[in-house]
């Protein structure tokens, strides 16, 4: 069965000088505040979109990765991913680089490695991405 979520944000005034709040609207999780500022400088306690496809990216990886790794009968313990996408104004989101670092009885660095890369190339986020480059750090904890 599909499923659909959504948000929404409303802006008020120029790209520049103008701000927005974004809301997940369909978990109900809350509104954050977002500006070009933000966006291209410091956070200073506002989001970004680079920043929500960040979490996007490492939550779906992860729960990819772990997906795979149980099938071929290896449940992590842990698995801790990070994803930082980088924005250069003018030119867009020129790359994501994801690291995850597990912990996974019985499961040799090689092959932990080689699942890391097939779970990237699989996720349904990375899928959704392959219009920038997407790279992964994957060792053992």
């Amino acid at each position: 069965m599909a499923t659909t979520r959504r948000a929404t944000t409303q802006w008020s005034g120029s790209l520049l000088e103008g701000a927005g709040r974004v809301t997940l609207e369909s978990s109900g999780l809350g509104t954050y505040d977002v500006t070009w500022p933000s966006r291209a400088e410091e956070p200073n306690g506002r989001t970004s979109p680079e920043e929500l496809i960040a979490a996007a990216h490492s939550s779906c990886y992860s729960m990819a990765f772990s997906n795979a790794l149980a099938k071929a009968g290896h449940a992590p313990e842990k698995l801790e991913t990070t994803a930082d996408v980088t924005f250069q104004p003018g030119e867009g989101i020129t790359g994501i680089h994801l690291t995850v670092v597990g912990t996974v009885p019985g499961l040799g660095a090689d092959e932990f490695g080689r699942m890391a890369e097939e779970a990237k190339v699989g996720c349904p986020v990375s899928k959704a991405l392959t219009g920038t480059t997407i790279t992964l750090d994957a060792r053992l904890a």
